[in-house]
């Protein structure tokens, strides 16, 4: 298991090189951040003088040499619009997108398998096609009308929910959290449905696929012949065996929730690294994108190593380290 570990630490940190390389390339490439920060009514040699304080006066290759340098011992740079370290700026607003998308992500689980499991069992029954109906319309419908429609209709028309903001947080291990407070979860609650709705379509799908496979293999046959209890044979059987799939999406789906998570954050004004990032994209503030891009592989790279090591757990058969 060590050995698996440290050679996917290497994976990750190969890929990361990979990816600093490309995202710094296509950065630069795309516009000159001078024209957007400095005014229109600058001398030259102000222009000059800022150009130089900021490193865009050197070549590209020397940028992107000081910049490795500089993140081997922690420091992405400092962002061009607050001038402040770009990994402080995001270590401020991770724990709220992580917060919604490990919310959004218990929504889909906690719905999502259940009525999968109720529409694999009883796939001709009209609660089946109900239920596949809903999961159509969350494949379908985009997540930013979706999310207008709920602010809409539970902030404004009937007031139940908050439409914006993280509420009442309280702090846990020096770190801030709403899921702690009902003001918090209040808050949380739409933003956290929103983003989960697509999720849920695809683990309502994923579910009913597996139990309606699973309930015509020979383990299940045998189950009923030994007069094991339908609850019993979905419960333990059926929904152990379809793990597995589960759980290599649910871990890639995470990755996803924690970084496409921009819309649902601007939409109902969620203070996560959404709202940061498009700032940072707006005005070409390249050392925050570059963290931010760094820190999302790195989080997808650890999922999925999580997911792995899941694998084992759920299934002995699966075996991580390649061996017999």
């Amino acid at each position: 298991m060590t050995a698996y570990i440290m050679r996917r630490v290497g994976q990750a940190l190969l890929t990361l090189l990979v990816m600093s390389a490309l995202v710094f390339s296509g950065v630069y490439l795309i516009g000159n951040p001078v024209d957007v920060m400095i005014s229109a009514t600058a001398t030259p040699q102000e222009r000059l003088e800022i150009i130089s304080r900021m490193g865009l006066d050197q070549p590209v290759w020397m940028q992107y040499g000081t910049f490795l340098k500089n993140a081997l011992v922690g420091d992405l740079g400092n962002s061009f619009l607050y001038n402040r370290p770009a990994f402080d700026l995001i270590a401020e607003r991770i724990p709220a997108t992580l917060e919604l998308a490990i919310f959004a992500l218990l929504l889909a689980v906690l719905l999502g398998i259940p009525l999968g499991i109720v529409a694999g069992l009883h796939p001709k029954a009209a609660s089946s096609r109900g239920i596949m109906a809903l999961s159509i319309l969350g494949f379908s419908l985009p997540t930013f009308w979706v999310g207008l429609i709920m602010i809409m209709v539970f902030s404004i028309q009937l007031g139940w929910l908050p439409a914006s903001g993280r509420g009442e947080t309280v702090s846990v291990l020096g770190l801030q959290t709403s899921l702690l407070t009902l003001d918090g979860l209040a808050h949380l609650a739409l933003p956290a449905l929103n983003l989960a709705l697509f999720k849920i379509s695809l683990v309502i799908r994923l579910t009913r696929a597996g139990v309606t496979e699973a309930l015509h293999a020979e383990y299940v046959r045998f189950a009923r012949a030994k007069g094991i209890s339908e609850t019993r044979i979905v419960t333990v059987h059926v929904l152990k065996n379809i793990l597995i799939p589960l759980i290599t999406v649910l871990g890639l789906e995470f990755g996803s929730l924690i970084a496409f998570a921009v819309v649902t954050e601007t939409i109902f004004a969620w203070p996560g690294m959404g709202k940061l990032i498009i700032d940072a994209i707006a005005i070409l503030d390249r050392p925050v994108i570059l963290a931010y891009l760094m820190i999302t592989v790195l989080l997808f790279t650890m999922i999925n190593l999580v997911v792995d090591i899941l694998y084992s757990l759920v299934d002995p058969r699966v075996n991580i380290e390649g061996g017999t």
